[in-house]
């Protein structure tokens, strides 16, 4: 059931651009930023979905490293919080390039 869910959402996506798309000189223009919106919002929700997964690990592995030497949780915490902020600066990079890709104008000459 929730494979059918997701097929027919990617298809009414995929045809938003087309359904939208007027008949004159802007219908390249709705259909760039149809498909661009379409690409920003998989690109930063994989970004999320990545840097969530990689704060998940860190974070285990710390809880379990204060937990078998409690002695050196300083050492452990600073570590992590240095790591949990390299990895967030991974998806504000992500959201700088969504964002550039999302307000830029192909079509000014």
């Amino acid at each position: 059931m929730k494979k059918i869910l997701a097929v027919t959402l990617l298809l009414i996506a995929f045809s938003a651009t087309f359904a939208f798309a007027a008949g004159d000189a802007d219908a390249g223009k709705l259909g760039y930023y149809g498909l661009a919106t379409l690409g920003c919002a998989i690109g930063i929700g994989l970004a999320a979905l990545g840097t969530g997964i990689g704060m998940g690990h860190g974070l285990r592995g710390a809880t379990e490293g204060t937990a078998r030497n409690p002695g050196v949780s300083g050492k452990i915490m600073t570590t992590l919080i240095i790591g949990l902020a390299m990895i967030e600066s991974l998806a504000i990079y992500a959201l700088v390039v969504v964002l550039i890709t999302f307000y830029a104008n192909p079509f000014v000459k």
